[in-house]
């Protein structure tokens, strides 16, 4: 069991889900904007999310497998077939449950949604992750994707000339937090390059560290780190400056760390150093996805 959580990333799955429910509970529940999806509906969203990010997991180590010692497994204790069986049923359900959701808020074009991330996911592993820098790219915005589906399918068939104000001010919410998501993922990216820089050199991947070299690359994403810590000092000062509280929260758990990465990541030299810097950045995720919780005591 324990092989086939670690082949599906299993943590970040739980990520995901955690920030598509703090969305739900932290924000939409709380201000009583129009919403589509009731708590059958939501629960649902996250499955069929989770089961297309997990098969996107999967293929794209049934890609990475080249170069590997054993060609007939995927990973330790997964044979290869297996890993293909459960990349086809996860992306079935995903999608399947999509059409489903897509029908059930009276919106059947949405299901393409589900249809697009599924084979972006398949390009990535086959294609796109060969190409220096889109490789990067591509997974943040899979992952800015996964936060904003829940808009996309909650908010938006709810829109109204009345209600199109409110049903704005949230949706941005949303945006703002699955661009920083953004930042945060290619980050990690950045991280994982430097970590299997090695394994990507055998295999013939062209990586950002394999160009630039992984010290190059390492300094190169503690320079990057000031534009999430630049655009969550411009939404403190945008949105939260009014509230002390808001300020310090965020202050002391997302831009400390930030900070902290940011000094770290000039100086991190081993793969037990990167590893630490990957923390880092997913609790980082996880606290802001707490965050959101929070919202509903610091606008009303």
């Amino acid at each position: 069991m324990l092989p086939y959580l670690k082949l599906i990333k299993f943590d970040n799955l739980l990520i995901i889900s955690l920030a598509q429910l703090c969305i739900k509970y932290g924000l939409f529940e709380p201000f009583g904007v129009a919403i589509t999806l009731n708590g059958f509906g939501i629960s649902l969203l996250i499955i069929a999310t989770v089961c297309i990010a997990a098969a996107g997991n999967i293929i794209i180590e049934i890609y990475n497998r080249v170069g590997s010692n054993s060609k007939n497994t995927i990973h330790p204790e997964i044979p290869e077939k297996s890993a293909n069986t459960l990349f086809i049923i996860l992306n079935v359900i995903g999608v399947l449950i999509g059409f489903y959701l897509a029908n059930l808020i009276g919106r059947p074009g949405f299901a393409a949604l589900f249809i697009i991330i599924s084979g972006i996911f398949y390009i990535y592993a086959s294609y796109l992750k060969e190409i220096l820098v889109l490789k990067n790219v591509i997974i943040g915005v899979l992952a800015a994707l996964s936060i904003i589906v829940v808009g996309i399918f909650d908010l938006l068939p709810a829109i109204t000339e009345k209600n199109r104000a409110s049903q704005t001010v949230i949706f941005s919410i949303v945006l703002d937090y699955s661009i920083f998501a953004f930042m945060i993922i290619v980050l990690r990216e950045l991280i994982k390059d430097c970590i299997h820089v090695d394994r990507d050199h055998n295999i013939g991947i062209k990586t950002i560290p394999i160009a630039l070299g992984k010290d190059r690359t390492i300094k190169l994403v503690g320079i990057l780190t000031i534009l999430p810590i630049a655009a969550v000092i411009y939404y403190i000062y945008t949105y939260l400056f009014s509230n002390s509280n808001a300020v310090l929260f965020v202050l002391g758990l997302i831009i400390a760390p930030l900070l902290y990465f940011m000094i770290r990541s000039f100086t991190a030299e081993s793969s037990k150093h990167l590893k630490q810097q990957q923390l880092i950045l997913k609790t980082i995720l996880i606290i802001a996805s707490i965050s959101l919780l929070f919202y509903q005591f610091i606008l009303k």
